[in-house]
């Protein structure tokens, strides 16, 4: 089944374990080569997950499966400092100096069994961020081939611009989604056009499934009369929304649920018309498009 579809989907494994599902090394094991099996080859991480124990514990699922190294694509992130069990601090803050930079990636490394992190995230911007300091460590990480491709994570324009002085930005992972859709009009999504850096969408489903409100009803009547027309559900469609973008959004997919997760790739063989993008979006919204 994986070679019908191409892995724009990605996995994201922030409810695998402590903050979530608390899946054993067997069934994070089974899921990641279930994800594999269907085409989904990407797995987003971050370094706090699970109170910085996810990463590891996904290392000794990985390790445990028959999933070759190079036939998989880890990301992860670093720079929030969470204060925990694991990591006792004072409060919650960033941190993107050269030596802790250096420490995330070596230890998330060590963490996911691998000798490459294929994309590495600064996870949300800081106000000390020094583009030199960061460029500098992002350089020699990369020479030294511990991590393929850089990027962000929550950056807006000016954000990126500040580090694009000294990096080489491929990537922004931003929240996006049909109930959340203001980077298709604040600048987000045209500037990572322009400079051709690839977005990934995370909460790609928003706030339908969560919020009974008055934007959710509107929401239901016209996806309702849109899955009849799409022969698809409503998650399906929701995600089809945001694959119609020409910029290519790689929704970042939090579920462990296996018929989630194939409804999910499934939606790539949805293509929305114009006229129903739209409508998606004027009932989202509340209001018709200026």
């Amino acid at each position: 089944m994986g070679e019908e579809f191409k892995s724009q989907i990605i996995s994201g494994t922030m409810t695998w374990g402590k903050w979530g599902m608390n899946l054993s090394p067997s069934e994070m094991m089974d899921l990641i080569e279930y994800n594999v099996e269907i085409g989904i080859n990407s797995f987003d991480h971050a370094d706090i997950y699970g109170g910085y124990t996810t990463e590891a514990e996904f290392g000794d699922a990985l390790k445990l499966s028959t999933i070759q190294r190079e036939k998989i694509k880890l990301i992860t992130k670093c720079g929030i400092q969470y204060p925990c069990e694991l990591r006792p601090g004072k409060i919650k803050h960033y941190d993107y100096s050269k030596k802790h930079i250096r420490f995330s990636v070596e230890n998330s490394l060590k963490n996911l069994k691998t000798d490459y992190i294929d994309v590495f995230l600064l996870h949300r911007p800081s106000p000390l961020m020094n583009p030199y300091e960061i460029g500098s460590i992002i350089s020699d990480l990369i020479d030294e081939g511990k991590i393929l491709e850089f990027g962000v994570s929550n950056f807006k324009e000016s954000q990126i611009e500040l580090l694009k002085s000294c990096s080489d930005i491929k990537y922004n992972q931003i929240e996006c989604s049909v109930s959340k859709n203001d980077s298709f009009t604040n600048g987000t999504i045209d500037y990572c056009q322009l400079k051709k850096i690839k977005i990934m969408a995370w909460a790609p489903l928003g706030e339908y499934f969560k919020n009974n409100n008055e934007k959710r009803l509107r929401l239901k009547n016209i996806l309702e009369k849109h899955c009849q027309k799409y022969s698809c559900n409503e998650s399906q469609l929701l995600l089809a929304w945001l694959l119609k973008h020409p910029t290519g959004i790689s929704p970042v997919i939090g579920t462990t649920r296996k018929k989630r997760l194939l409804s999910s790739v499934k939606a790539l063989l949805i293509n929305i018309e114009i006229v129903d993008w739209f409508e998606i979006l004027e009932a989202s919204n509340g209001k018709e498009i200026p």
